[in-house]
């Protein structure tokens, strides 16, 4: 009890310490490609069409990743994140891309695409609402500097809405200080609105590479405010199934 007292002692002064800023809405798109092959199609679209355009809206900075050469399910999926600062910049997005003629003309080759030859299968759309203690997507410091980085991308399903709300308390009640303690850098966190396997919740880390990736995650396990915070009894069966994916960015992402 005595360490409890201690811990939430010290998440009520990390909050304190927590600059005031407006949550975001996060979509997190996901492009089914048919083939490996329809990939280059893809990135130039992003690069010299969708990007900009999002960038004349004020909208960013948007990341776009593929998966890593380690995941083991390697199909061929394109992943973007694109936050926005309200719910009325998400709902006019295409109005706006449609009246963007300097858009529609960097995108008329990937808009040509034949009917039988089309450049994806279909695209998955879940849009998320930014968790209180972490309100902003975060650009990584290695994003600035040019280094290589590995993202990770971590789906928590619940059984119940409020197993999913009480997930959701968890996080802003006391693990991002101990994701931080323990070398863990977020780049988002999100609650599900609406998507596939809601109720969710997810959220993307990113490391220098694999061996970062284990250690930081096993100090993580090893934090005694986490076996504090995990013995809570409210916060035990809160998660139902865990989804991991391992994605690189494609070089030209804002992340």
């Amino acid at each position: 009890m005595k360490r409890l007292i201690l811990s939430l002692l010290g998440l009520s002064l990390f909050a304190a310490l927590l600059p005031a800023q407006q949550r975001q809405y996060l979509e997190l798109r996901t492009y089914h490609l048919k083939a490996a092959e329809d990939l280059a199609a893809i990135d130039s679209y992003m690069e010299q069409a969708l990007l900009p355009a999002l960038k004349r809206q004020g909208v960013g900075p948007v990341g776009v990743f593929a998966k890593d050469d380690q995941e083991p399910d390697r199909t061929p999926n394109v992943y973007m994140l694109i936050p926005y600062d309200s719910i009325e910049q998400f709902t006019s997005l295409q109005e706006k891309l449609d009246a963007d003629q300097t858009y529609q003309m960097a995108a008329s080759g990937y808009f040509a695409a034949p009917r039988d030859t089309p450049r994806f299968a279909r695209i998955e759309s879940e849009l998320l609402h930014s968790f209180k203690v972490w309100p902003q997507v975060k650009v990584p410091a290695q994003t600035a500097s040019g280094k290589d980085r590995l993202f990770e991308l971590r789906k928590y399903e619940s059984h119940t809405e409020r197993m999913g709300a009480l997930k959701v308390e968890m996080f802003n009640s006391g693990e991002v200080p101990i994701f931080l303690d323990a070398g863990i850098q977020p780049v988002f966190m999100g609650r599900a609105m609406t998507g596939p396997n809601t109720p969710n919740l997810t959220y993307m880390t990113v490391f220098e590479d694999m061996p970062a990736l284990e250690t930081h995650w096993k100090a993580f396990s090893a934090h005694p405010d986490w076996k504090v915070l995990s013995g809570v009894e409210k916060y035990k069966g809160t998660v139902s199934k865990i989804h991991k994916t391992w994605l690189r960015p494609r070089p030209y992402s804002g992340l």
